[in-house]
């Protein structure tokens, strides 16, 4: 384990050139970011009269108020409410049907696109003039917003319904890393052949989507992306909401890249804890020095795995990532448990997007080596990511 210390220490070192960097930003008087839906004049002209369904979740705020509650007071007639995982209000456990409801404040109907089914129906929008789509991603193709994005888009091509899709930073958009995944590993957890880490905005994903075919019969949505302002896919950006329960700051966003395979592992990834995505362990001594316990955290986690059992691993709180995915972790904690035949379980290919890395790790190979089998798919996909920027890198 001593070369995971050794990492850590360099990665603090990193972390304090990163703020040192931060700091010279914010004293050059570097304009903020302005999401999509601050710039009402862009799309208010569009909307008004009309009548809107919203997908949108507690990460679709103005300021400190909801896009629901702010376009409701400017008089928008909200038809129907679309909810994607976790919830409207984002507090609804991993995996959990989401159930159809009624918002209480604007009055509306909820509709769950995460239960009986991902996709609006045609009856759900065909009364509908435009559909809204203001969700915060983290840029992880695992991540099931951009699954909720795709199916909206197919429904709105099929009803010859505008889409409008309101643009938000990708806080892991600096950097492009992970396998390609490949047509037979398709799933909720990953609907296009792209990297676990493709470097676009939820905008930018959804125009690549559009340009690329990739919705069901190839038809095309009539979409329009209300772009950010200020923004780079360099720009260092906090979000100001979490975007599921599960990830509860900038940390375990940007650690969720490098540990998220492991939740097809018997390793727990800090769920149950305040620290999910910062912290991993199994229950065993020979995992490491550092030790948590899972519980069960109301609106977080409700049964994590290893329950009330004390893990032991790694604490990577502190540590800066790196732009890259971490391998290292992964093949390491393999090698400590023996090699079982039974250690990755069947979703852990889903979420990898592809059967070669579990493959390579069960034979042996190193970090590197697995990590160098991606750079093919790799380099042919930032050729086609090119095409879609729509913000400078």
């Amino acid at each position: 384990m001593k070369r995971f210390y050794k990492l850590q220490i360099f990665h603090s070192f990193l972390w304090l050139v990163g703020c040192w960097a931060i700091s010279i930003g914010t004293l050059l008087g570097q304009s903020p970011v302005l999401t999509a839906a601050e710039q009402f004049e862009e799309y208010l002209p569009l909307i008004s009269g009309k009548k809107i369904g919203l997908v949108v979740n507690q990460t679709s705020i103005v300021g400190d108020t909801h896009l629901v509650d702010t376009l409701v007071a400017m008089g928008i007639d909200i038809k129907r409410i679309f909810a994607p995982e976790h919830g409207f209000r984002g507090n609804i456990d991993r995996g959990e049907k989401v159930r159809n409801t009624r918002d209480k404040k604007s009055g509306a109907p909820i509709v769950s696109l995460y239960g009986k089914n991902y996709k609006p129906t045609n009856r759900q929008v065909q009364d509908l003039d435009y559909m809204i789509f203001d969700i915060q991603d983290v840029g992880v193709r695992c991540f099931t917003y951009t699954s909720t994005l795709h199916y909206v888009m197919e429904a709105c091509a099929e009803n010859n319904i505008k889409l409008l899709v309101l643009d938000r930073p990708n806080p892991n958009a600096h950097y492009v890393d992970g396998p390609v995944m490949e047509k037979e590993f398709q799933s909720y957890v990953g609907k296009h052949p792209i990297p676990l880490v493709y470097g676009l905005t939820i905008g930018e994903l959804g125009t690549m989507i559009n340009g690329e075919g990739w919705l069901k019969g190839g038809v095309k949505c009539d979409m329009e992306v209300i772009p950010l302002k200020n923004y780079t896919h360099g720009t260092s950006y906090e979000l100001p909401v979490r975007p599921s329960p599960n990830l509860p700051d900038k940390q375990s966003i940007a650690l969720y890249p490098t540990l998220v395979w492991f939740e097809g592992t018997p390793v727990s990834v800090g769920r149950g804890t305040y620290e999910p995505f910062q912290v991993i362990g199994y229950p065993d001594p020979e995992y490491g020095e550092f030790s948590f316990v899972p519980k069960s955290i109301s609106g977080m986690q409700n049964n994590p795995v290893h329950k009330d059992l004390k893990c032991y691993g790694l604490d990577l709180r502190t540590i800066t990532p790196p732009n890259r995915i971490e391998l290292e972790y992964l093949v390491e904690f393999y090698k400590l448990a023996g090699a079982p035949d039974d250690y990755f379980t069947p979703i852990f290919n889903l979420l990898v997007g592809t059967d070669q890395v579990k493959r390579m790790i069960e034979s042996g190979k190193t970090a590197d080596e697995i990590r160098s089998t991606w750079q093919p798919g790799l380099d042919d996909f930032k050729l086609l990511r090119s095409k879609y920027l729509l913000y400078p890198e």
